[in-house]
């Protein structure tokens, strides 16, 4: 089954910590050089759309225009005219302007005492407890409480580091409410991921790599194509993944040479 599209995790695929993995960027160009799109999803609502591309441009990755994060999943859930709280970094706030909404400072508390339509949770270099008093008064009050992500983990190159899921958690358990959840593999990004690719996103034609099930595989499963797991980030190599990925590699390197290969031997015309 020939690849046309190839939808490609950040953190833990690509990099770890914004550190080049091995053979990821050389990966990408020999995807390229054979004609395949590759767009970038993740999970990680801190950064906005411009920082997450330089970022990328730094390593040799152009990707202008084609990346998408849980933040830009967020705004689909957020109206115009709205005032949103904002527990999480600066990608957070640019997704709440571009939906035509207000973005509040989380440790805001007169914008909070004004009246809050939603609560808008991710990852959060500065949370603290004050800021967690805040969003949870304001979910307590009838604001709609929206989660980038429930991601528990975040992967560096010195190991796994909280995630934007464990702020979610606090709040979620100081108001006893669920959140809405925007990011991988919720409807909310299945959407923003069609509205990207457009008739790229054809299921017989694309492939979803991440470095985990719960996100990326169930993004796969929810976009109806198939799923390549690496295993550079939150899935080491020797655990096992019940049911098994379409594609198993050590890193995205080995998926791309799989891809490939199986591309070569594919029937044609």
């Amino acid at each position: 089954m020939t690849v046309r599209t190839v939808l490609c995790d950040l953190d833990g695929v690509i990099w770890l910590g914004g550190v080049p993995i091995p053979g990821s960027v050389e990966a990408i160009e020999r995807l390229r050089g054979a004609g395949v799109r590759v767009a970038f999803v993740t999970n990680s609502s801190a950064p906005t759309i411009a920082e997450h591309t330089a970022a990328l441009a730094a390593i040799g990755i152009v990707a202008d225009g084609d990346v998408i994060s849980s933040s830009t999943a967020a705004a689909e859930l957020i109206e115009r005219g709205e005032r949103v709280l904002v527990c999480g970094d600066p990608g957070i706030a640019e997704a709440v302007r571009a939906a035509g909404a207000t973005p509040l400072s989380g440790d805001d508390e007169a914008a909070v005492a004004a009246g809050v339509d939603v609560v808008v949770t991710g990852f959060h270099r500065t949370f603290d407890y004050e800021r967690l008093r805040l969003a949870t008064a304001a979910v307590r009050s009838g604001a709609r409480f929206v989660a980038t992500n429930r991601d528990p983990l975040y992967p560096t190159a010195d190991g796994p580091i909280p995630g934007g899921g464990s702020i979610v958690a606090a709040v979620a358990t100081a108001t006893g409410v669920e959140p809405e959840v925007a990011g991988k593999p919720h409807p909310p990004m299945v959407r923003a991921v069609r509205r990207l690719l457009g008739d790229d996103a054809s299921p017989e034609t694309l492939v979803v790599v991440g470095d985990q099930v719960s996100t990326d595989g169930h993004l796969a499963a929810a976009l109806g194509c198939r799923f390549g797991m690496v295993r550079t980030g939150n899935t080491a190599a020797d655990v096992a993944v019940d049911p098994p990925p379409d594609l198993d590699g050590a890193d995205l390197s080995a998926i791309v040479g799989e891809l490939l290969a199986r591309d070569r031997s594919a029937p044609h015309g």
